[in-house]
């Protein structure tokens, strides 16, 4: 098994599915990358078993008149750290699948190392019974950038640690929570013929979010799903993933309807106000007080334990009864950050009751957002 391929090439296919591999795999051939070549088609895949990607590379006159195609497990550590020390040149790989021996030529140099028997790669997963739908790269690498930072951690409660995705023929939402936080992301310009819901897990959201947040020009990207895991098919890539098993919560139920108190605010301002108040606040609870009355918002927050005490005013446009009302810190700055626009819009009802966090404008009338954060206990 012979083939000649671009080591620029090669090391950027690779690196874009090596966050799949983990490091503390049970099945010691998942710690390699199974190289399958046919023709002049080379396909790579990366799996944990649960998340599997496979890039796949068309090469140029790849394969010399008395080579073969073949099957390959390269260790995936070892490869990663030599590739990253070539420069753009053509690598010669030439496999010996008696004894999977592995060598790697260039014009100065020569490199041995020993694989594994690719046909010991545990099979993927067949798509069979699988419904289609098409979306937009940057719909999904948006909606992802909206919504993961606010799924749970919690692996006594799975359903909760990934993204709920809401596929209708009338729009799709992706809906994140770890039951302080919620953030709903929904898209009246993406439809699917077929009205389907399921959850996907971090690790391939996040593989996603590398690849398809990279890139400049939007493609589509086919999504095939049953019962049990998704498909992803984009230019070069197959991402399959199992989804989450489990019922999510009934995140409309939890979205308060009615809001009288309405403040709207400098995004920015509020942003860089809490980020210099949260400094003195208390390191465990993180919590920020916002006492509105008029059109005047004062910040502060307090650390009783070492006198640390931050105080500051901000000017609003506020349209309800003067409340106080106590929010972590962190959380705030995690939605302010993650929502673009000049001004937002908190809506609140009372200082026990969850507020509201969207934006005043909409740069695009087919995306909605909407950012849910519980309150805490203020310290009187």
């Amino acid at each position: 098994m012979r083939f000649i391929v671009n080591s620029s090439e090669l090391s950027k296919s690779l690196q874009s599915i090596s966050g799949v591999i983990s490091t503390s795999s049970t099945v010691p051939i998942l710690d390699h990358f199974l190289f399958n070549l046919d023709g002049e088609t080379l396909k790579i895949t990366a799996s944990d078993l649960e998340t599997t990607m496979i890039v796949t590379l068309k090469l140029d006159n790849a394969i010399q008149e008395d080579a073969e195609n073949g099957t390959i497990a390269i260790p995936a550590k070892i490869l990663l750290e030599t590739l990253k020390t070539f420069d753009n040149i053509p690598l010669n790989f030439n496999v010996n699948t008696e004894n999977y021996a592995v060598e790697i030529s260039t014009g100065e140099g020569k490199y041995k190392l020993t694989g594994q028997n690719g046909n010991e790669y545990p099979s993927l997963p067949v798509s069979e019974n699988t419904t289609r739908t098409i979306l937009l790269s940057s719909v999904i690498a948006t909606a992802i950038n909206k919504t993961l930072f606010a799924a749970g951690t919690d692996e006594l409660r799975p359903v909760m640690s990934g993204v709920f995705c809401e596929l209708t023929p009338d729009d799709v939402t992706f809906v994140a929570t770890d039951a302080h936080k919620l953030v709903r992301y929904r898209r009246t310009d993406s439809k699917s013929d077929h009205s389907a819901s399921f959850i996907l897990p971090k690790k391939p959201l996040n593989q996603l979010k590398g690849i398809l947040g990279s890139r400049k020009e939007d493609t589509e990207v086919v999504i095939e799903y049953n019962q049990v895991n998704s498909f992803f098919t984009f230019e070069n890539y197959l991402l399959i993933c199992r989804l989450i098993d489990g019922k999510y919560p009934n995140y409309e139920a939890v979205i308060p309807k009615n809001n009288p108190n309405q403040l709207i605010v400098d995004r920015l301002q509020i942003l860089n106000s809490i980020k210099r108040i949260a400094i003195f606040a208390n390191q465990s609870t993180h919590q920020v007080r916002f006492k509105i009355n008029g059109q005047e918002l004062v910040l502060s927050a307090e650390d009783l334990d070492y006198s640390n005490e931050a105080k500051e005013r901000l000017t609003c446009n506020y349209d309800g009864e003067s409340m106080e009302i106590g929010f972590n810190s962190k959380y705030i700055q995690e939605m302010l950050n993650n929502i673009d626009c000049e001004n937002i819009r908190f809506e609140m009802s009372q200082p026990n009751r969850a507020g509201l966090i969207m934006p005043e404008e909409k740069e695009n009338e087919s995306e909605d957002i909407l950012m849910l954060v519980m309150p805490v206990m203020l310290n009187q």
